[in-house]
């Protein structure tokens, strides 16, 4: 069970409910987290706010995006952010396949170098931010441009903040099977993911 509660769609403040459309309301289990944040409607509101004016205005592609949370929410194994895949990382091409090399990016022979260098970024903030060195940033400036590292890092830092806090809350009543499981560190990748 859940740390905080998470809320039924139909408990949502009158103001949330009508943010959010009644499309996204219909299926409880796809608003995750939301269903706790929606324990305060107005940070609920600011929170989607502010997560769709970052994608709204991204450069970078959606598959990398993609990429970076679920390594993310392995660092932080937060169960709830490792059960879903986002369609537009989907349809940009994160396969399974493809989640499955992010078990180890730097072998991974379907990512690109580009993509890598933003993963070992990703990892380093995410688990030994103290490592992070000029040569980081080296890399980085070889296949991105400091708008795009700024963006790249904006990702990564709401990934790794939000992802841990999602953790804390341990929120994995309505995830697959083996999502549920406490008994030790899980991965993201084995296939049964939800696209949302």
């Amino acid at each position: 069970m859940a740390r905080l509660k998470p809320l039924d769609p139909s408990a949502f403040s009158p103001d949330l409910q009508a943010f959010l459309g009644p499309a996204a309301l219909a299926d409880p289990a796809k608003l995750g987290v939301l269903r706790i944040w929606a324990q305060r409607p107005d940070i609920a509101i600011a929170y989607r706010t502010f997560i769709q004016a970052i994608l709204a205005n991204a450069v970078l592609p959606r598959r990398l995006i993609e990429l970076l949370r679920i390594r993310i929410a392995f660092h932080n194994q937060c169960r709830s952010c490792m059960a879903i895949r986002y369609r537009p990382g989907v349809e940009e091409g994160v396969t399974e396949d493809l989640v499955c090399e992010l078990a180890a990016p730097e072998e991974a022979t379907d990512l690109t170098e580009r993509e890598r260098a933003a993963l070992h970024y990703a990892d380093l903030v995410a688990t030994n931010h103290l490592a992070i060195s000029d040569a980081t940033f080296d890399r980085l400036r070889e296949h991105f441009t400091e708008p795009e590292i700024v963006e790249l890092a904006m990702h990564i830092g709401y990934c790794v903040g939000f992802g841990r806090i999602a953790m804390s809350w341990d929120m994995v009543d309505d995830l697959p099977d083996r999502f549920k499981d406490r008994s030790g560190p899980i991965t993201p990748w084995g296939g049964d993911a939800t696209v949302v």
